[in-house]
């Protein structure tokens, strides 16, 4: 189930300040693509673990466009969103590369 949370946030990873998307939930921050590990479920906020999400991969589907792989430095899930319009495209790339990843 996905519940809609647009909402701006500071992010904790490099303190830029994020605005909401006004299209879909925010879920992440476009400079650096960090994430927060707080929804069970999208948009519920009902996660305890609170830890940082690192982007870690990229997904490629023919009719989604791409999917961004997280991992919990906290617990170690692994969680995917879908990239955003605004997020900074040539620093995914970097991640897949670095991670030797393949789209």
């Amino acid at each position: 189930m996905f519940i809609k949370n647009d909402e701006g946030f500071i992010c904790e990873h490099c303190g830029y300040k994020v605005e909401p998307l006004h299209y879909t939930s925010r879920d992440h921050c476009p400079k650096c693509i960090y994430s927060k590990h707080v929804d069970k479920d999208p948009g519920d906020r009902l996660e305890s673990c609170c830890g940082l999400l690192k982007p870690t991969g990229l997904e490629k589907n023919a009719k989604k466009g791409y999917t961004i792989i997280f991992q919990c430095e906290k617990c170690g899930a692994i969680r995917k969103n879908k990239m955003a319009d605004d997020d900074d495209f040539d620093y995914l790339m970097e991640i897949v590369k670095k991670n030797s990843l393949t789209l």
